[in-house]
């Protein structure tokens, strides 16, 4: 069975980023990533204008059931066919990605602590967390390189949804969850600190016992106290 990872956290926190070099670290092999960006409702009945219009951050603009019905799966061992989300279109596409499971699988997303059949198949609830000046500058850069999309609508989209949403939904669910990590500044310990934590998850996946083990010295004395050291020196 594999261990399931729900990370949460606001848009452009750094939670792909953080996710993607930790199972660099954890090695590919061993880790299976999905994001919740690809579960946003299929919108091919509407019109362009009124996809655009849509709340991408609100709960209502993703297929929960399909959701957690995949990721049980997951859980359980099983391939899933899991849809691919087009930025671009503001819609699924037709493009179907095959997903097999591996001893660990990371679910990341806004919401992804948010529901609470989701949070309940989940082992391990992480929240990034940044300000909202880096969130903000980050998804600016992001959303103009990856998504094509203008300076006016980036903004316009950040202050009426997505950091209402934030505000409202994404970082009150950070009391879910077992471990909150900063990921503010240019050079931190996010990676570090959960790369040790995922390390454990994974010792239990590979063991067969469902049980977590106690924490490893390499987490609880050498990193835990670099944290606190370096959170006084950054500051």
């Amino acid at each position: 069975m594999s261990r399931i990872i729900l990370v949460g956290g606001g848009s452009s926190s750094g939670k792909s980023f953080v996710t993607t070099n930790v199972i660099k670290n954890l090695g590919e092999e061993n880790v299976t990533r999905i994001t919740l960006d690809d579960y946003y409702k299929d919108q091919s009945d509407k019109t362009m204008s009124e996809r655009i219009k849509t709340n991408y951050d609100h709960p209502k603009a993703f297929d929960w059931k399909l959701l957690r019905n995949q990721v049980m799966d997951l859980k359980n061992g099983k391939t899933i066919q899991k849809p691919v989300y087009d930025f671009v279109a503001h819609t699924r596409s037709d493009k179907i990605e095959t997903i097999v499971p591996r001893q660990l699988v990371i679910v990341e997303g806004i919401v992804a602590l948010v529901d609470k059949q989701l949070r309940d198949i989940g082992d391990l609830r992480v929240f990034i967390s940044a300000s909202a000046e880096r969130r903000f500058l980050r998804r600016m850069i992001r959303d103009a390189k990856e998504r094509g999309r203008t300076y006016d609508n980036i903004v316009e989209q950040y202050f009426s949804t997505v950091q209402p949403m934030y505000d409202e939904v994404v970082e009150p669910s950070s009391i879910y969850a077992d471990l909150i990590v900063n990921n503010d500044g240019v050079k931190n310990l996010a990676i570090e600190v959960l790369t040790c934590v995922f390390k454990e998850q994974l010792e239990v996946a590979q063991s067969g016992n469902n049980q977590l083990i106690a924490s490893s010295n390499e987490f609880r004395q050498d990193v835990l106290k670099e944290v606190f050291n370096g959170s006084k020196n950054s500051r």
